[in-house]
């Protein structure tokens, strides 16, 4: 199983990313709040899509490092990035 943690400062590109992704063949696509380091105000979150693949074990594989080129492409046109770090995601539905 990989994990991918699509960051964006407007909840709407979240939404329509979300949604172009659920239509393909994710596991598991959700919008999700994340809170900036160190921030606790509610205005400092962005939204963020969670995307999990359970048929990619190897990060370093081709099929993974298609996906992040993907993920960043995506981000970086609607002035998101990619998230390293998804440990802080609720992972309760």
């Amino acid at each position: 199983m990989t994990e991918y943690l699509l960051v964006f400062p407007e909840r709407d590109d979240a939404e329509e990313v979300a949604e172009e992704l659920r239509e393909e063949e994710f596991d598991e696509v959700r919008v999700v709040r994340e809170a900036l380091a160190g921030e606790d105000d509610s205005e400092d979150h962005d939204w963020a899509v969670y995307v999990r693949v359970d048929t990619v074990d190897d990060p370093t594989s081709a099929v993974a490092k298609a996906l992040v080129e993907r993920f960043e492409a995506v981000t970086a046109d609607r002035d998101g990035w990619l998230d390293d770090d998804v440990s802080g995601i609720d992972q309760a539905r």
